[in-house]
């Protein structure tokens, strides 16, 4: 079964995969990634996903803890926590090949309350497991039903739903009932979550924040770092310095366009907290991506 979910995504990634070797797939939610080569550090403040290894290795770092995964093993994230990734083995005759689905709270909630189990408190949001038979077999049919375009709009629904049943059914079923009931803090904490995501570059007071996740601001403090990691000041800086980072990268925008643009008015607290981040200021970050690029070309 996985060979035949190695073949299926090969195939889709090798046709559609962008430069940088992400294929958004049509069935919302649903990626495969390709890569021939190891890659540099990637920062991000991950969404609550699985990602199926099929070939390479890749490593994943949430605060002090280090996850290294491979082929065959599936790596859960089960809330919006800040993380740095490298895909540690992959070449052109053996490229590193993944799947990835965002998970559906929703989908989640309703299965946990038909399937009878009991939510668990919440626990570590990332960690790896070996990919279960019944998880691979779901996973195999939503790729084929890819090269059926007409029946995607019909049947991908009903297929994500059983790939969520047997990820709860398996043996992440315990970490993946954290989403819980609606009313569950780490519900709560993720509505918070939405309204920083969309307007990350505005001054946002804990105040609101708390109201929106249905708390008091002390409450949603304490729970919103137990979720994330983080405080909200500092998920909030995060996805700033994350979104500078790609405008210079990606768009050739400079540090002090990119500061601004994100939020800050301090160019040199941009400059330093970035460097804290990143390991070297805006310019030379900057500079060292471009000499990485050219070296690979």
């Amino acid at each position: 079964m996985t060979d035949m979910l190695f073949d299926a995504v090969r195939r889709y990634a090798e046709a559609h995969a962008d430069p940088a070797g992400l294929a958004q797939t049509p069935i919302p939610g649903l990626t495969t990634i390709r890569s021939t080569a190891p890659s540099g550090l990637d920062h991000a403040i991950s969404r609550p996903l699985v990602c199926l290894v099929l070939q390479g290795s890749k490593q994943v770092v949430m605060g002090t803890q280090t996850f290294a995964f491979g082929a065959g093993d599936s790596l859960l994230i089960t809330a919006d926590v800040p993380t740095v990734s490298q895909i540690t083995r992959a070449s052109v005759a053996a490229p590193y090949l993944s799947l990835v689905l965002d998970l559906d709270p929703a989908v989640i909630a309703d299965l946990t309350v038909q399937m009878g189990v009991v939510p668990v408190a919440d626990g570590a949001p990332v960690r790896v497991e070996p990919t279960d038979a019944e998880v691979a077999d779901a996973a195999l049919r939503l790729m084929r039903l890819l090269e059926r375009p007409a029946a995607v709009p019909m049947l991908h629904a009903q297929l994500v739903r059983e790939l969520h049943y047997w990820l709860l059914a398996g043996r992440h079923g315990a970490a993946i009932r954290q989403f819980g009931p609606p009313d569950g803090h780490a519900r709560r904490v993720a509505r918070a979550v939405a309204v920083l995501r969309a307007e990350f570059d505005q001054p946002l007071p804990v105040e609101r924040l708390a109201a929106t996740a249905g708390m008091s601001p002390s409450s949603f403090y304490q729970h919103f770092r137990a979720v994330t990691s983080l405080s909200p000041l500092q998920f909030q800086k995060q996805l700033r310095l994350i979104e500078a980072r790609r405008l210079m990268m990606a768009e050739g925008v400079s540090a002090t366009r990119a500061a601004f643009a994100v939020g800050y008015e301090s160019v040199p607290q941009f400059t330093r907290e970035y460097g804290q981040t990143f390991g070297s200021p805006p310019v030379r970050d900057r500079e060292a991506a471009r000499s990485r690029a050219q070296a690979a070309a």
